[in-house]
């Protein structure tokens, strides 16, 4: 399925509806707001618990806070730090290779958390910004976000924002911000 596609559709009869973007860091947002900002008003939604270390997770969320406000791009929530959600959704599966079954429930959690705060909030979508990476599944993050759209009864908005340059236009952005780009995720097994 071509998700940029399906979004560009998507987003040509959204003008002016709102979306809880789950962000995992700014490096992300930055390849990913100049897609979604001529239509729709973006809130960036930080939930992270799978991030090692509090001092990762509030140096993520400063950057994104700050970013944010540079670009004028749109608000920030940024959720209390909870690791262990994430250790106790990891367990058992600590040895699984990137992109294998723990970040399909890495993605899961994630995503359920944002699309529960859509609904409780009243936005018209909820989306991720983790699409922009060539290391996350599209796929994977898509077929999730469909099946929460139909729990949760808020829309999804599919995407795949590596497509068009999204990735490389995320690098310039990043160099022209000064923007912190991490090398892992965030989690101590993609870390090692």
């Amino acid at each position: 399925m071509n998700y940029d596609a399906e979004m560009q559709e998507i987003l040509s009869g959204a003008a002016g509806k709102t979306i809880l973007l789950h962000t995992c860091c700014a490096p992300c947002a930055s390849g990913c707001f100049e897609k979604l900002l001529p239509t729709l008003k973006i809130t960036y939604y930080f939930y992270n618990p799978n991030i090692d270390t509090v001092e990762e997770y509030e140096k993520r969320g400063r950057e994104l806070v700050e970013f944010a406000e540079r670009t004028q791009s749109g608000k920030v929530i940024l959720e209390n730090y909870d690791a262990e959600t994430f250790l106790t959704m990891a367990r058992g599966l600590e040895q699984e290779p990137e992109r294998g079954a723990r970040c399909g429930r890495c993605y899961r959690l994630r995503l359920e958390q944002t699309a529960k705060k859509a609904k409780a909030e009243g936005f018209d979508f909820f989306g991720t910004t983790l699409t922009l990476s060539p290391l996350k599944s599209a796929d994977t993050l898509n077929e999730i976000g469909a099946e929460l759209e139909e729990i949760y009864g808020i829309r999804y908005l599919c995407s795949d924002f590596k497509k068009r340059g999204g990735n490389l236009r995320s690098k310039a952005v990043c160099e022209e911000f000064g923007l912190y780009r991490q090398n892992y995720c965030g989690c101590i097994f993609s870390k090692r």
